[in-house]
């Protein structure tokens, strides 16, 4: 394959945001790619007669030119089968994009002023991130260089929670400084707002606040080092081992409760990008769905070949002749894969909605087991072009916007005649039936495999209990314990 053929292909795994950078990069590098509201007719001079016997793109015309031995191929036709034939182990990997590609990171948000997109407002009501907050301290907290040097190195290792990722010793040893020197610049920046930055687990996290309100003490210090009791809700022997009773136990944990487990959130962090749909699925007035691309997230360009008619007659050696050549078939390319993407998205998209249609009709409980294999033989694609178009893509339905990928689920065999059960309506089961259950009546994870399979499903004992775990749902000992503190809570 192509260079450019293989970079068409990877386009079908480019998010919309990722789709829409490239674009750019590509608009900015190549003259003759244009947006559909920006086309215009170019106004250029009058280009200069060709000597006579030049046997440039004026005597040829521009048509006969590129027609000619000179101009190569156009790779955009082979686009036509490519995303349907191509083989997987072909030397497509699942990398981004090659340099030489014009690919590109996204583009900074800051802006010059001759841009014209200078915002002064923005500017100003920027919010001020943990690592200002701290640096800003760091002058008065350290009069010593050196130590304000550490404590600069140190701050730099804290994640926007608040805590410290990282090694001293690797510190002490990259800044060639005691290792006891850096573990009290440390003491001193666990001094600073907010009160448990700079902490390197949750334990101590809790204890530098509770020092700073003046709670700390020798009791409360068991009962953090003890949090993995706390979690599994295990009463008594937290009763035990701080030698204190129930009601100055209560007092305790609500007084760790009302700490901050991640003090550095109260700053700004990085913005969460909200998820754009690509394809917007709604349901037609005879039953069926509707399945469209969301035209918003589609980057739209063209060719300008009035431009390139005009440049190309002016063209007097072959650097100038080869540059132009290059740039026409790129921009032939860019604008054939552009369409030949958005149809392949929206065709594995039509078939997965005809594949789950009962889901969108009833829920996910009627979701049904889905491969790639199923979907690709479908639609007569291969399973490696399905696996691309189905990363990073959402669909917008009436129950919420959902990756692709979320359709495609492992199958749980019937216990009576009928059709296989999804992964994922097992879960939604399994999560329904944990939400329903009372106090004095806990299911265990024998109990749920039981109830399921008297509702037709067959799964073994280890698959429920990794559902659960999966879901994060605790087991059926701590959920019992969880309930009854509840319950005591609201007696008292």
């Amino acid at each position: 394959m192509t260079p450019q053929l293989q970079q068409a292909i990877k386009l079908l795994q480019l998010s919309n945001i990722e789709l829409n950078s490239f674009v750019e990069t590509e608009l900015e590098r190549n003259p003759l790619l244009e947006r559909p509201d920006d086309y215009a007719e170019p106004v250029v001079a009058e280009p200069e007669r060709a000597a006579a016997g030049d046997d440039g793109p004026e005597a040829q015309g521009a048509d006969e030119w590129l027609a000619s031995g000179e101009a190569a191929a156009d790779p955009a036709a082979a686009l036509d089968t490519a995303y349907e034939n191509i083989d997987p182990e072909a030397g497509v990997s699942d990398h981004s994009m090659p340099m030489d590609s014009g690919w590109a990171s996204t583009r900074s948000s800051s802006q010059s002023i001759d841009d014209g997109e200078f915002n002064l407002d923005a500017t100003l009501a920027e919010e001020k991130t943990l690592h200002d907050h701290l640096r800003e301290q760091l002058p008065l907290a350290f009069a010593d260089p050196v130590r304000r040097l550490i404590a600069t190195n140190l701050v730099d290792l804290v994640d926007e929670t608040g805590y410290l990722r990282g090694d001293l010793d690797d510190v002490a040893e990259r800044l060639d400084a005691p290792l006891a020197l850096v573990e009290d610049t440390l003491r001193s920046l666990q001094r600073l707002d907010p009160a448990g930055c700079c902490a390197r687990s949750l334990a101590e996290c809790l204890t530098l606040q509770l020092k700073e309100s003046n709670r700390y003490d020798s009791v409360i210090g068991t009962l953090i080092d003890n949090l993995h009791l706390l979690a599994q809700h295990n009463l008594p022997a937290l009763r035990r081992l701080c030698k204190v009773d129930q009601s100055e136990l209560s007092e305790m944990i609500a007084e760790i409760r009302g700490l901050n487990p991640k003090p550095g959130l109260k700053f700004g962090s990085v913005i969460v990008q909200t998820v754009v749909p690509d394809v917007i699925v709604r349901p037609r007035s005879d039953g069926a769905w509707r399945v469209e691309l969301n035209s918003e997230t589609l980057p739209k360009v063209l060719v300008n070949q009035s431009y390139f008619s005009v440049v190309a007659s002016s063209a007097k050696n072959s650097k100038d002749k080869v540059y132009l050549q290059e740039c026409l078939q790129t921009a032939n390319w860019l604008v054939k894969s552009l369409d030949q993407r958005a149809r392949t998205i929206l065709k594995v998209s039509e078939e997965i909605v005809r594949q789950q249609d009962a889901f969108f009709a009833y829920g996910v409980q009627h979701l049904r087991p889905l491969n790639l294999k199923t979907v690709a033989d479908a639609i007569g694609m291969h399973e490696s072009t399905v696996s691309r178009v189905t990363s990073n893509k959402y669909l917008a339905t009436n129950r919420g916007i959902f990756e692709l990928k979320y359709f495609f689920t492992s199958s749980i065999a019937s216990s009576a005649e009928g059709e296989a059960h999804s992964s994922e309506s097992v879960r939604h089961r399994i999560k329904q039936m944990i939400d329903a259950e009372r106090a004095e009546d806990i299911l265990s994870d024998d109990k749920l495999v039981d109830m399921l399979k008297a509702s037709g499903m067959d799964i073994a004992r280890r698959t429920v209990a990794k559902y659960r775990e999966g879901m994060h749902i605790a087991s059926s000992v701590q959920r019992r314990r969880t309930k009854r503190m509840a319950m005591s809570g609201a007696m008292a």
